[in-house]
């Protein structure tokens, strides 16, 4: 297990080994093996335990009243998926897969509901730990909101850039290929490409599948 993946994570930056073993059993780990299209929950039940991803990548549907599939995250190796659904306990009304051969480590939440009646300074740091990775999910649901409330599908990408800290001249990767862009923007794949390559054509962007490269007005 990649030790340097893990530390991108809120839960588990800057912990030394030793720590990271602590946290680790703390949070009752325990790694999983996931193929190309498999699905790692069961919708409209609850969501026993979170992850991390350690490899590959796994994106969280929700489908509307009509049957429309609906991208609200993509799940690269030190981010986490599930973790409020986890810790409240309640029927998750999404579709977690993975969309590539994946690596998974599996997290409980129990014990941070729970905790102990002697909590020592170890475990109150990784119950504060916790808190903190939940705060950084209602960031990422704000920086979605925002492309959401945006009306044409150029304002839409623009956000999704500044969102990804583009700056002029800078290269970024997104974490997605157009199919599931177009989903995460809430806009037509079709229609999606034709705006990019207008984009590009008027020099306010360059891209090469999933880089983007904000070019310099």
């Amino acid at each position: 297990m990649d030790r340097d993946i893990l530390r991108k994570c809120a839960l588990f930056r800057d912990l030394d080994d030793s720590g990271l073993d602590r946290a680790l059993a703390f949070f009752r780990a325990s790694e999983r093996h996931f193929r190309k299209g498999d699905a790692i929950n069961e919708p409209g039940r609850p969501l026993r335990r979170f992850g991390l991803v350690l490899s590959g990548n796994i994106m969280v549907f929700m489908d509307d009243f009509d049957g429309n599939r609906q991208l609200m995250a993509s799940v690269m190796p030190g981010s986490t998926f599930g973790e409020s659904l986890c810790f409240l306990g309640i029927d998750a009304q999404v579709r977690i897969e993975s969309v590539t051969d994946s690596a998974v480590l599996e997290l409980d939440a129990e014990p941070v509901r729970t905790p102990a009646l002697k909590e020592d300074a170890a475990e109150a740091d990784l119950r504060r730990r916790f808190t903190a990775m939940l705060a950084e999910r209602t960031l990422a649901m704000n920086d979605r909101i925002q492309i959401l409330s945006k009306p044409a599908i150029r304002e839409k990408v623009i956000t999704l850039l500044s969102q990804y800290r583009a700056s002029p001249g800078e290269t970024v990767e997104l974490p997605f290929g157009r199919e599931a862009m177009a989903k995460y923007l809430g806009v037509n794949q079709s229609a999606l490409s034709r705006e990019l390559s207008r984009m590009q054509d008027e020099g306010i962007i360059s891209f090469k599948g999933r880089r983007f490269t904000v070019c310099s007005r």
